[in-house]
């Protein structure tokens, strides 16, 4: 069999030679663009210490913890900390509560979001028009601490609400005793407070919209409902479908602050309200088994993973163009 050597040089050196140019293109745009690269790298550092590095504590979920030897020298334990950790039906019944309510809230708040951005897009008076957006965004900048003093002041055993139903003999009121109802209030509450920041996003949406399609729609006649349908809408899909698919990365992680500041340890709540992130959060401050704390943050991070993934394999499967990756 006769060999080509020297076609396999040539071969060989063209690689060479493209591999060569390609990193000096590399290192030319490293210098071109050298500003850009150096105020990228404390985020870039920040992600590394804060998101990477503390991923090797992953390695817990799958130990039996000791205090006294360290993360890498306990034993390990295999998948014992997952098996006890669904021995009940608890994790079950928290895994749906948290998917639920993430879908709820990102349901309204797009409907509310989308809503309001378009109500003041429509808004011709500009100083109104700033007013109105101040004190929708105002309540984003609210604890959740300030929130749920606010709701025990008025809506607790004791509250403002409890004092005036008392005094027309409407008798004995409480949100808080009442479960059936929660659900709901936590959807209302959220709403109220995290509106008014989506609302941004889709108003700044909206405002890159082209005023020739409005003009041209209103030159044919178009009413203002019309003009809502068929140039808001279509334009604001992109966007629409980025911060769903966003949103859908934290479906299975709820709002920590929220849940654990409304419903607290209040026993009666946490049978409708209880979520994966106040149930992790309980076990690590409760339980001594740390293996298993970290187990079911395993779990949660890996629905998470998946959801995102999952979503994003459909939205590219319909339109590649709205797909995060």
């Amino acid at each position: 069999m006769d060999i080509d050597l020297n076609g396999a040089k040539v071969i060989k050196n063209t690689k060479s030679i493209e591999r060569n140019n390609k990193w000096s293109a590399f290192l030319t745009d490293v210098r071109k663009n050298r500003v850009l690269l150096c105020m990228l790298i404390p985020a870039l550092l920040y992600v590394i210490v804060f998101a990477y590095i503390p991923m090797g504590g992953i390695v817990l979920a799958f130990k039996n913890y000791n205090y006294n030897v360290g993360i890498f020298k306990s034993p390990w334990c295999g998948f014992d900390n997952f098996r006890f950790l669904f021995v009940t039906n608890k994790i079950w019944q928290l895994t749906l509560n948290t998917l639920l309510y993430n879908l709820v809230f990102i349901a309204s708040g797009l409907v509310f979001e989308v809503g309001f951005a378009i109500v003041l897009s429509e808004i011709r008076n500009k100083v109104f028009k700033k007013i109105t957006q101040a004190f929708m965004f105002l309540p984003y900048f609210i604890s959740w601490v300030v929130v749920a003093t606010i709701m025990l002041n008025i809506f607790g055993s004791n509250g403002v609400l409890h004092h005036i139903l008392s005094y027309f003999g409407a008798g004995d009121f409480s949100v808080y005793k009442n479960t059936k109802i929660w659900p709901l209030v936590l959807v209302i509450v959220r709403a109220w407070k995290q509106t008014g920041y989506g609302t941004v996003v889709y108003l700044a949406a909206i405002t890159g919209i082209g005023q020739d399609l409005y003009e041209a729609a209103s030159i044919d006649g178009a009413t203002i409902w019309q003009k809502i349908r068929y140039i808001t809408l279509p334009s604001l899909k992109p966007t629409i479908f980025i911060m769903v698919l966003l949103a859908l990365g934290n479906v299975f992680r709820g709002d920590f602050g929220m849940f654990y500041q409304l419903v607290g340890s209040n026993q009666l709540l946490l049978q409708t309200s209880d979520v994966l992130d106040t149930y992790i959060y309980r076990m690590l401050t409760t339980s001594p088994n740390t293996g298993m704390t970290a187990a079911a943050g395993l779990y949660q991070s890996i629905l998470c993973f998946v959801c995102i993934m999952v979503a994003n394999h459909v939205v590219k499967k319909v339109d590649p163009d709205y797909s995060l990756f």
